[in-house]
Protein backbone atom coordinates (compact mmCIF):
# COMPACT_ATOMS: atom_id res chain seq x y z
CA UNK A 1 0.00 0.00 0.00
CA UNK A 2 2.50 2.60 0.72
CA UNK A 3 6.55 2.38 0.64
CA UNK A 4 9.14 4.86 1.13
CA UNK A 5 12.90 4.58 0.49
CA UNK A 6 15.38 6.77 1.89
CA UNK A 7 13.46 9.74 2.93
CA UNK A 8 15.34 12.68 3.67
CA UNK A 9 14.57 15.97 4.72
CA UNK A 10 16.62 18.88 6.14
CA UNK A 11 15.48 22.73 7.13
CA UNK A 12 18.79 25.02 6.39
CA UNK A 13 21.69 23.09 8.31
CA UNK A 14 18.66 20.98 10.73
CA UNK A 15 18.52 17.52 9.19
CA UNK A 16 15.15 16.34 10.13
CA UNK A 17 14.70 13.12 8.39
CA UNK A 18 18.03 10.74 7.60
CA UNK A 19 17.03 8.21 5.02
CA UNK A 20 13.69 6.68 6.38
CA UNK A 21 12.56 3.29 4.65
CA UNK A 22 9.10 2.06 5.77
CA UNK A 23 6.51 -0.02 4.43
CA UNK A 24 2.77 -0.51 5.51
CA UNK A 25 -0.09 -2.98 4.27
CA UNK A 26 -2.95 -2.51 3.10
CA UNK A 27 -5.46 -2.87 6.37
CA UNK A 28 -2.92 -2.05 8.90
CA UNK A 29 -2.76 0.30 11.45
CA UNK A 30 0.80 1.79 12.31
CA UNK A 31 1.56 3.73 15.09
CA UNK A 32 4.77 5.97 14.77
CA UNK A 33 5.75 6.98 18.10
CA UNK A 34 8.74 8.85 19.40
CA UNK A 35 10.07 11.91 21.27
CA UNK A 36 9.32 15.72 20.25
CA UNK A 37 11.39 16.33 17.21
CA UNK A 38 12.37 13.02 16.58
CA UNK A 39 11.11 13.55 12.87
CA UNK A 40 7.50 12.28 13.40
CA UNK A 41 4.93 14.80 11.90
CA UNK A 42 7.94 15.39 9.18
CA UNK A 43 7.38 12.14 8.09
CA UNK A 44 3.96 12.50 7.99
CA UNK A 45 3.68 15.33 6.31
CA UNK A 46 5.80 13.42 3.39
CA UNK A 47 3.98 10.05 3.17
CA UNK A 48 1.31 12.16 3.39
CA UNK A 49 2.20 14.14 0.40
CA UNK A 50 2.04 17.69 2.59
CA UNK A 51 5.13 18.02 2.02
CA UNK A 52 8.26 17.19 -0.44
CA UNK A 53 11.34 15.17 0.28
CA UNK A 54 14.51 16.61 -0.58
CA UNK A 55 15.68 13.46 -1.95
CA UNK A 56 13.87 9.42 -1.61
CA UNK A 57 10.90 8.00 -3.15
CA UNK A 58 7.44 7.53 -2.34
CA UNK A 59 4.86 4.60 -3.66
CA UNK A 60 1.30 4.64 -2.73
CA UNK A 61 -0.50 1.81 -4.54
CA UNK A 62 2.83 0.97 -6.87
CA UNK A 63 2.19 4.42 -8.05
CA UNK A 64 5.78 6.83 -7.55
CA UNK A 65 3.98 9.55 -6.38
CA UNK A 66 7.39 11.18 -5.87
CA UNK A 67 7.69 11.71 -8.92
CA UNK A 68 4.30 14.22 -9.95
CA UNK A 69 4.04 17.59 -10.15
CA UNK A 70 2.46 20.02 -7.85
CA UNK A 71 -1.48 19.65 -9.88
CA UNK A 72 -1.59 15.73 -10.28
CA UNK A 73 -0.15 15.44 -6.87
CA UNK A 74 -3.39 17.36 -5.85
CA UNK A 75 -5.63 15.40 -7.26
CA UNK A 76 -4.30 12.22 -6.08
CA UNK A 77 -3.63 13.30 -2.76
CA UNK A 78 -7.81 14.61 -2.70
CA UNK A 79 -8.66 11.06 -4.16
CA UNK A 80 -6.34 8.89 -2.10
CA UNK A 81 -5.60 10.10 0.86
CA UNK A 82 -7.68 11.37 3.96
CA UNK A 83 -5.88 13.22 6.94
CA UNK A 84 -7.37 13.56 10.33
CA UNK A 85 -4.67 16.29 12.89
CA UNK A 86 -4.99 16.90 16.61
CA UNK A 87 -7.41 19.94 15.73
CA UNK A 88 -10.64 19.24 13.60
CA UNK A 89 -9.81 21.93 11.32
CA UNK A 90 -13.46 22.20 10.45
CA UNK A 91 -14.84 25.19 8.96
CA UNK A 92 -16.68 27.17 11.43
CA UNK A 93 -19.24 28.80 9.18
CA UNK A 94 -20.58 24.87 8.03
CA UNK A 95 -22.69 22.40 9.09
CA UNK A 96 -21.22 18.89 10.07
CA UNK A 97 -22.91 18.00 6.87
CA UNK A 98 -21.22 20.51 4.54
CA UNK A 99 -17.72 19.87 6.03
CA UNK A 100 -18.07 16.40 5.51
CA UNK A 101 -18.62 16.89 2.16
CA UNK A 102 -16.15 19.42 0.78
CA UNK A 103 -13.37 16.88 -0.08
CA UNK A 104 -15.99 15.47 -2.31
CA UNK A 105 -17.15 18.22 -4.06
CA UNK A 106 -13.44 19.52 -4.71
CA UNK A 107 -13.41 16.09 -6.65
CA UNK A 108 -15.92 16.83 -8.62
CA UNK A 109 -18.59 14.64 -6.85
CA UNK A 110 -22.65 16.06 -7.12
CA UNK A 111 -23.54 17.51 -4.34
CA UNK A 112 -26.37 14.63 -3.98
CA UNK A 113 -23.87 11.79 -4.12
CA UNK A 114 -21.39 13.82 -2.08
CA UNK A 115 -24.49 14.30 0.71
CA UNK A 116 -25.69 10.78 0.29
CA UNK A 117 -21.78 9.78 1.43
CA UNK A 118 -21.94 11.96 3.91
CA UNK A 119 -24.71 10.90 5.35
CA UNK A 120 -24.05 7.55 5.65
CA UNK A 121 -20.89 8.80 7.00
CA UNK A 122 -22.21 10.33 9.92
CA UNK A 123 -24.67 8.15 10.49
CA UNK A 124 -21.83 5.23 11.54
CA UNK A 125 -20.11 7.38 13.48
CA UNK A 126 -23.17 7.99 15.46
CA UNK A 127 -24.00 11.43 14.37
CA UNK A 128 -27.37 10.77 12.48
CA UNK A 129 -28.65 13.89 14.71
CA UNK A 130 -26.07 16.24 14.34
CA UNK A 131 -26.35 17.12 10.21
CA UNK A 132 -26.73 21.06 10.68
CA UNK A 133 -25.45 21.34 14.00
CA UNK A 134 -21.83 23.95 13.65
CA UNK A 135 -18.85 22.85 14.81
CA UNK A 136 -19.53 25.35 17.82
CA UNK A 137 -22.57 23.45 18.59
CA UNK A 138 -20.60 20.03 18.50
CA UNK A 139 -18.91 18.27 21.90
CA UNK A 140 -14.91 17.69 20.77
CA UNK A 141 -15.29 14.14 20.29
CA UNK A 142 -18.30 15.16 17.78
CA UNK A 143 -16.14 17.41 16.34
CA UNK A 144 -13.17 15.15 15.64
CA UNK A 145 -15.81 11.87 14.45
CA UNK A 146 -17.13 14.97 11.84
CA UNK A 147 -13.59 15.26 10.68
CA UNK A 148 -13.05 10.87 10.41
CA UNK A 149 -15.84 11.16 8.26
CA UNK A 150 -14.51 14.12 6.37
CA UNK A 151 -11.18 11.88 6.08
CA UNK A 152 -13.06 8.84 4.75
CA UNK A 153 -15.53 10.75 2.61
CA UNK A 154 -13.57 9.93 -0.70
CA UNK A 155 -13.17 6.46 0.32
CA UNK A 156 -9.12 7.01 0.53
CA UNK A 157 -6.55 4.08 0.10
CA UNK A 158 -4.73 5.95 3.22
CA UNK A 159 -5.39 7.56 6.18
CA UNK A 160 -2.76 9.71 8.01
CA UNK A 161 -3.46 10.98 11.79
CA UNK A 162 -1.04 13.39 13.53
CA UNK A 163 -2.06 12.97 17.32
CA UNK A 164 -6.07 12.77 16.32
CA UNK A 165 -6.68 11.89 19.62
CA UNK A 166 -4.33 14.45 21.70
CA UNK A 167 -7.19 17.64 22.14
CA UNK A 168 -9.62 15.05 23.33
CA UNK A 169 -10.48 13.47 27.34
CA UNK A 170 -9.87 9.63 28.04
CA UNK A 171 -13.26 8.66 27.38
CA UNK A 172 -13.12 10.70 23.99
CA UNK A 173 -10.02 9.50 23.15
CA UNK A 174 -10.70 6.18 23.62
CA UNK A 175 -13.83 5.84 21.69
CA UNK A 176 -11.87 7.45 18.75
CA UNK A 177 -9.27 4.91 19.03
CA UNK A 178 -12.12 1.75 19.39
CA UNK A 179 -13.27 3.77 15.53
CA UNK A 180 -10.24 2.99 14.02
CA UNK A 181 -10.09 -0.14 14.85
CA UNK A 182 -13.28 -0.81 13.99
CA UNK A 183 -12.90 0.85 10.16
CA UNK A 184 -9.79 -1.21 9.70
CA UNK A 185 -11.97 -4.60 10.66
CA UNK A 186 -14.93 -3.48 8.70
CA UNK A 187 -13.61 -1.74 5.81
CA UNK A 188 -9.89 -2.72 5.75
CA UNK A 189 -8.94 0.63 5.87
CA UNK A 190 -5.05 1.15 6.51
CA UNK A 191 -3.96 3.61 8.58
CA UNK A 192 -0.43 5.65 9.59
CA UNK A 193 -0.82 7.73 13.13
CA UNK A 194 1.58 9.79 14.85
CA UNK A 195 0.74 9.90 18.44
CA UNK A 196 2.07 10.13 21.75
CA UNK A 197 -1.01 8.13 23.59
CA UNK A 198 0.56 4.92 24.52
CA UNK A 199 -2.62 3.03 24.40
CA UNK A 200 -3.35 4.20 20.82
CA UNK A 201 0.23 3.00 20.05
CA UNK A 202 -0.99 -0.21 21.56
CA UNK A 203 -3.90 -0.87 19.72
CA UNK A 204 -1.46 -0.58 16.28
CA UNK A 205 -0.80 -3.71 14.64
CA UNK A 206 2.66 -2.03 14.10
CA UNK A 207 4.50 0.94 15.99
CA UNK A 208 7.77 2.48 14.83
CA UNK A 209 9.86 4.74 17.13
CA UNK A 210 11.56 7.41 15.60
CA UNK A 211 14.74 8.75 17.42
CA UNK A 212 16.45 11.47 15.89
CA UNK A 213 15.12 11.34 12.54
CA UNK A 214 15.38 7.41 11.58
CA UNK A 215 13.22 4.37 12.59
CA UNK A 216 15.31 2.92 15.49
CA UNK A 217 12.38 -0.07 16.29
CA UNK A 218 9.95 -1.70 14.08
CA UNK A 219 7.27 -3.68 16.44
Amino acid sequence: MLKAQAIKKSYGNLNILKGVDLEVQKGEIVAIVGASGAGKSSLLNILGTLDTPDSGQLFINDEEISKYDNKTLSAFRNKHIGFIFQFHHLLVEFSALENVCIPAFIAGVSRVDAESRAKELLDMLGLKDRYNHKPAELSGGEQQRVAVARALINKPALIFADEPSGNLDSQNALELHHLFIKLRDDFQQTFVIVTHNKDLANMADRTLVMKDGSIVTNV
